[in-house]
């Protein structure tokens, strides 16, 4: 599900690519969607399909005879109406998980997110059994905990089926860059060509964050699909991204400035509709916690090829075309 967003596009491109064959490549991939996308790499087929206008039954039929369900639909936009959001991350997300187990699907890879964990102290790591309580400031965090908590029914009462739940940081890409900056940035920020910073880039006290190049992601999520895993995995690039991190990448000084009149300016150009993210957003990513991601390496043989300064270098540089 989801197969033509930025992260959807790279699994599907991985699922099918020679590259993947040491694991295990897919035989058949399917991609689920809304709408028809420009084109399916070798191997691959589209099929539509709306989680939030399909019923249990209209999906199941369509995953039937799968080994593996990758589910990665999901809305962040648009903001301003999260009755909009919640209908997909919640409600229809619950309508896959019901659907996997209607058709017998052995297995299902749910893509969370770091913005599901409960903050954590400063400078700790948490690892996958840190509470998922999120951060209630904004709409997309709830809906990502609230998602959790109907995979924890669900395990309950199937656990028959192969659950993973792979938490990504901040997922990049130079292929999605335009659809990304219109996602987070808005009117300020061009979907096309370089993105140029303003001289000074407010260095707010905590803000610290990781990311992820969608590729790397994709290695990540196939592995789930594939092997014989099950429970949560965190996936981030190293180093974590701070002001002074994306003042170096965009030629921008970083200043520090307090949180408070930040906060105020991003609510004040959320109001006036010049930012596509609302304040909530930015106390949430000062409240998300730095993920360990022990785990992945161990069990997935996963360490990303690209780094999230290289990853967020790509979304900065412009739109380009899929690896």
């Amino acid at each position: 599900m989801g197969a033509t967003g930025t992260l959807g596009s790279a699994v599907v491109r991985r699922l099918t690519a020679a590259s993947g064959a040491a694991d295990g490549r897919a035989g058949q991939v399917l991609g689920l969607a809304r709408r028809r996308p420009p084109g399916m790499p070798p191997g691959a087929s589209w099929a539509p399909a709306d989680i939030t206008r399909d019923s249990t039954a209209d999906l199941a039929a369509r995953f039937a005879g799968a080994d593996a369900v990758i589910h990665l639909a999901c809305l962040f936009q648009p903001a301003r109406r999260p009755e909009v959001t919640w209908r997909t991350n919640v409600l229809g997300s619950e309508r896959v998980f019901e659907a996997v187990a209607a058709a017998g699907v052995p297995a299902l890879v749910h893509a969370s997110s770091v913005v599901a964990y409960a903050p954590a102290p400063k400078g700790r790591r948490v690892t996958e059994d840190w509470p998922t309580h999120g951060t209630p400031t904004a709409a997309y965090c709830r809906e990502k905990t609230y998602a959790e908590r109907l995979l924890d029914a669900f395990e309950q009462r199937h656990p028959e089926v192969r659950v993973v739940r792979p938490r990504p940081a901040l997922v990049l890409s130079r292929y999605s860059a335009a659809r990304q900056r219109r996602l987070f940035g808005g009117p300020l920020v061009p979907a096309h060509g370089a993105v140029h910073a303003p001289p000074l880039l407010p260095d707010v006290p905590g803000l610290r964050f990781q990311a992820l190049h969608a590729e790397d992601a994709a290695v990540a999520l196939t592995r789930c699909a594939l092997r014989p895993v099950r429970g949560a995995f965190n996936l981030a690039a190293e180093p974590p991204l701070d002001a002074r991190e994306l003042a170096a990448l965009t030629g921008a000084r970083a200043v520090r400035v307090p949180y408070r009149p930040v906060r105020a300016a991003v609510d004040a150009a959320w109001r006036l509709r010049l930012l596509s993210t609302p304040p909530g957003l930015l106390d949430a990513v000062l409240a998300c916690p730095l993920m360990d991601t022990g785990r992945a390496r161990r069990e997935l043989d996963w360490r990303p090829a690209h780094s999230a300064t290289e990853a967020a270098a790509a979304l900065l540089a412009g739109p380009g075309d899929p690896p």
